[in-house]
């Protein structure tokens, strides 16, 4: 059909057949159901035949892919109002699932880690010798929100542990409306020293220890300092066990391996301030051993 909208805007022209562009008005097979189903009597539809114009122009521009800014993700739809016919437009499907997406990511925090962990599901990870943890993840997922306690998973490099970790993240952001930061800790740590003040440490520190569920990926990797168990993970860990909130790890040490590490302090053996610390995250999280070879080479 030549666009309507055309035809109706050369009303002046000799050639115009007024009543030739109704009756193809009237016969598109849209505005014929809508002007049956509604019993539009013959001023109704008088009233109509713009707004029927509007209509059949909107629709082809979108079945090509294309419409005005203000439709654009819209389907045209013909309503009545107040005795005529008007055109409104209705959210597609493509629009609601982009928008759906948008949410789930907004509430999936990724600090210094790749944007390829956005979207993945623990439905993707390969059913392997990471099953029991898999199980395990699931569950919670199921669970949610009845147990606070989170996990700790460690195992050898490149077994996918962060993957696992990101998964439930997405999940959670999908499934249950979760908000999660999953960070990167010796990146946040560096981070913390190299921008160093009283106001960016106070913000920083706020940023992640009150978000409803943290991820701490890879502890145990970056070098453990007085400051950094005592002034940080102290403080982000006492927060978090104080108020319950869902607190999981991933590491390449185990649990007792992480404290024998946090207590090599400079002035020596530190082992009662590395119990502190590991006493909050035995209260937070379950050990997961992770089992599997190295998917990076």
């Amino acid at each position: 059909m030549k666009p309507v909208n055309d035809a109706m805007n050369n009303r002046t022209s000799s050639r115009f057949d007024y009543q030739s562009l109704v009756n193809e008005i009237v016969r598109d097979p849209e505005v014929a159901a809508f002007i049956e189903e509604h019993q539009l009597n013959a001023e109704e539809i008088k009233r109509s035949i713009s707004n029927f114009s509007q209509f059949i122009s909107e629709r082809e521009l979108y079945q090509r892919g294309q419409g005005s800014y203000l439709s654009k993700g819209y389907q045209p739809i013909l309503i009545m109002n107040q005795g005529y016919a008007d055109v409104s437009y209705k959210e597609t499907t493509e629009l609601i699932a982009a928008e759906r997406a948008k949410e789930i990511r907004n509430r999936v925090h990724l600090l210094n880690l790749p944007n390829s962990l956005r979207g993945i599901s623990l439905q993707d990870v390969d059913p392997d010798d990471r099953w029991g943890t898999i199980q395990e993840l699931t569950r919670y997922l199921l669970n949610y929100p009845q147990d606070s306690k989170g996990f700790y998973l460690y195992g050898d490099f490149g077994i996918g542990k962060t993957y696992l970790l990101a998964a439930l993240a997405n999940d959670l952001a999908r499934h249950k409306e979760v908000e999660t930061t999953l960070l990167h800790f010796p990146t946040f740590v560096l981070d913390l020293k190299n921008g160093f003040d009283e106001k960016t440490y106070h913000r920083q520190l706020n940023q992640v220890k009150g978000v409803p569920v943290l991820m701490i990926d890879d502890i145990g990797a970056e070098v453990f300092t007085p400051w950094l168990r005592d002034e940080v993970l102290q403080i982000i860990l006492q927060h978090r066990m104080q108020e319950r909130l869902p607190t999981f790890f991933s590491s390449n040490l185990s649990f007792d391996e992480l404290q024998v590490r946090m207590a090599q302090g400079r002035a020596g053996d530190e082992t009662w301030q590395a119990t502190r610390i590991m006493e909050r995250m035995r209260f937070l999280a379950k050990e997961i051993h992770v089992p599997g070879q190295n998917r990076r080479n």
